[in-house]
């Protein structure tokens, strides 16, 4: 098996990885991640009775907005050309399944953007119903974020 080098490790430390002699491909990157959630919660939720507001447009603006600020989280992230940002929710009984597609044309990948993107999404929607998850003690028994993982990536060279 190859050996895999780390490629932002140097002698001295670390560096961001120098990209401008690559080609502008067109990336795909699709991230999804799920938030485990009572019932109840899920109910309130679809019926549009979270105090807060609307859980989902609130989880979707702001997954657009982590997409948009990922260099600004990750220290080592380059900063992309985002051409779009899709961001779903499918609600079941006890879950909400986030999915976050994002497009570039550039010179590095666009997972990164997409797993952020999912992060926060899940993440709102948990500060958005923490008042309605919390048990008597304050605490959270079954909230939990799951399986946040990359599920597709492509790569289109332009002419």
């Amino acid at each position: 098996m190859e050996e895999k080098k780390l490629t932002h490790l140097t002698n001295s430390g670390v560096h961001m990885v120098e990209v401008g002699d690559k080609p502008i491909i067109r990336r795909t990157a699709v991230a999804r991640g799920i938030i485990k959630l009572q019932r109840d919660t899920i109910k309130l939720i679809n019926m549009g009775e979270v105090k807060k507001g609307n859980v989902l447009t609130t989880a979707q603006i702001a997954a657009i907005q982590a997409v948009k600020s990922t260099p600004n989280l990750i220290p080592l992230c380059h900063s992309i050309p985002i051409s779009g940002v899709q961001v779903e929710f499918e609600v079941a009984q006890e879950e909400i399944i986030a999915t976050v597609k994002v497009k570039s044309a550039g010179k590095t990948g666009v997972e990164m953007e997409a797993i952020t993107g999912v992060s926060v999404a899940l993440l709102t929607i948990w500060d958005m119903i923490k008042s309605a998850e919390k048990d008597q003690n304050g605490q959270y028994p079954s909230t939990r974020i799951l399986n946040i993982e990359v599920v597709k990536k492509e790569k289109e060279i332009l002419d």
